[in-house]
């Protein structure tokens, strides 16, 4: 884990002329599992929609693996915070799961027998089974946010980018997401929005604080205020001493 496999360097966005972020720079090292963190508004989500290359820097620079976002969009999964669905839509849970290897779907989406193995692992992993073959819009945030999970990991990415992935999700269920997350640790490069900072201190490998600007930290060394949402200065217990 001693390479750089993304870096910022001098980023800035502004929405209109809001600044969203400002003169961000940052290392994050292969197949690292990073917490972010931050009030609302603070630019989490945004960070993410860069890196995924949804948005574009209004100045400075993005590289994954030294290349741009766009270039490596198919080695990246994503997990957003939330998903507008049409519950009348007849797609069932075990098919949204599937989207995750869309490209492999020969005619009439059929897919490959490795690959419905892996989506009824991973189905199973996540405590789905029972719900596989029912409609996506008919389900609770909870179970549609574990959904989402396994359609990111169903594509094996070398990047996984999650926003908020246990939002809405009992605590039983937050354990079982955050130990398979841990599971690839060493194996993906794992960025996850969260407020949940109780339950990931000790998995995470760094936390970054997003506030427009971003500082980076490792997980003893932030101020548990943070895990009841209280984003105060000095952010960290190093800096308190």
């Amino acid at each position: 884990m001693s390479d750089t496999i993304i870096k910022l360097k001098n980023l800035c966005f502004y929405y209109e002329k809001t600044p969203i972020l400002e003169n961000v720079s940052l290392s994050i090292k292969q197949g690292s599992f990073n917490a972010i963190i931050g009030p609302n508004g603070g630019g989490k989500t945004t960070l993410l929609k860069l890196l995924l290359g949804l948005l574009q820097p209004t100045s400075g620079q993005i590289l994954l693996k030294n290349l741009s976002p766009q270039d490596v969009r198919d080695q990246i999964g994503y997990v957003p915070q939330s998903v507008k669905t049409d519950s009348s839509f007849p797609i069932t849970l075990y098919q949204v799961v599937l989207l995750g290897r869309v490209e492999m779907a020969k005619l009439f989406s059929r897919y490959p027998k490795e690959i419905k193995k892996r989506a009824d692992e991973l189905i199973e992993i996540l405590s789905l089974s029972k719900h596989k073959n029912k409609a996506f819009g008919s389900l609770s945030g909870g179970l549609k946010q574990r959904t989402l999970i396994a359609r990111a990991l169903l594509s094996d990415p070398e990047f996984l980018f999650l926003d908020e992935p246990t939002a809405s999700i009992d605590p039983e269920n937050q354990e079982k997401i955050f130990s398979l997350l841990q599971n690839y640790r060493g194996k993906k490069t794992i960025l996850m929005v969260t407020h949940d900072l109780e339950s990931i201190f000790k998995k995470v490998d760094k936390v970054f604080s997003c506030q427009r600007s971003i500082n980076s930290y490792l997980p003893e060394e932030v101020c548990k205020h943070f895990a009841f949402g209280l984003y105060h200065t000095p952010l960290s217990k190093k800096l308190e001493s």
